[in-house]
């Protein structure tokens, strides 16, 4: 009976020394000076340094390397969200075309072996070259190209955020699609390249038709919040969890600023009387950047 109560009266101190810890590190206070100790200067540099920690921990893991990021970008994964990107516009799904699939991976692979990456080859090779090889006939055929994307979903949010890609992507004539995705060398770096093939096949009742044909420009402009979507689309678990930390310090550093007036005399008549603000923008403006870098590394 004793050592239970022992044991009990053990787990109630560590709970209130784990809740008095907590709130001195998150909640302004007297006992804290109305400066939470995650805002304080060794709070910001181990959040850092958890950050550091987290994405070295997942690429460790996920990649076998600290510093690298693999592309993990697979035709399954490409299909499923184009799908739905053309159900969300009440378009019907594109369906997997072998000869289409065919025909993207010897473009793939004509780019990496020529050395180019556009629509057209230098030696004047147009994607439709690709779709006569396969013996694949159509009435409408689209290309869409991508390089250096990280995720499936990042990759068509990207086509998404561009007009002329988004077209492809929506055409109603289109039924059948073919992906190729390969890693290799391009101008002595190393490259992800995924292709896209879109296509309508020929019908006997329009043979002899004029065909129609898309291939946007290479290199679009994309705006910010197109950026911004890509990258929080790109984003690692390690990534996610890291802004999550940096949301909450610039949470627990607004909340100090609300106690400015509370803080000691000498910092009040400092430029500290303000750090919680300060301090809130450099957490938002980091996570920001951690956004922008998942969402700037890919072009279409």
């Amino acid at each position: 009976m004793a050592q239970t109560k022992t044991i009990k009266h053990r787990i109630t101190t560590i709970k209130t020394r784990v809740h008095k810890r907590v709130r001195l590190a998150v909640v302004p206070h007297r006992a804290n000076q109305y400066r939470p100790h995650v805002v304080r200067r060794y709070g910001i540099v181990a959040i850092l340094v958890a950050i550091i920690a987290l994405q070295g921990a997942y690429n460790s893991v996920a990649h076998g390397n600290v510093l690298g990021v693999e592309a993990q970008i697979t035709p399954s994964g490409l299909l499923a969200a184009t799908n739905q990107a053309r159900a969300d516009q009440g378009e019907k799904p594109l369906i997997i075309n072998a000869e289409l699939n065919k025909a993207a991976e010897l473009k793939v692979k004509n780019m990496f072996d020529k050395q180019y990456w556009a629509h057209t080859a230098p030696d004047g090779t147009t994607p439709w070259h690709w779709f006569s090889v396969v013996g694949y006939n159509y009435d409408s055929a689209g290309e869409n190209l991508a390089k250096d994307f990280t995720t499936d979903s990042s990759t068509v949010a990207a086509w998404m955020a561009s007009p002329s890609h988004r077209a492809n992507i929506l055409n109603a004539s289109y039924q059948d699609i073919g992906f190729a995705v390969m890693d290799s060398t391009l101008d002595g770096h190393p490259t992800t390249l995924v292709v896209a093939l879109y296509g309508s096949p020929e019908t006997a009742a329009v043979q002899g038709a004029t065909v129609s044909r898309d291939a946007p420009n290479i290199n679009e402009p994309m705006s910010l919040m197109a950026r911004l979507g890509m990258g929080l689309q790109a984003m690692t678990p390690a990534a996610a969890s890291s802004i999550v930390i940096l949301l909450v310090a610039a949470s627990v550093a607004l909340a100090a600023h609300v106690y400015r007036k509370k803080l000691p005399a000498d910092l009040r008549r400092s430029w500290y009387r303000h750090h919680g603000i300060y301090k809130a923008i450099g957490f938002t403006s980091v996570a920001l950047i951690i956004i922008f870098a998942y969402g700037s590394t890919g072009q279409i």
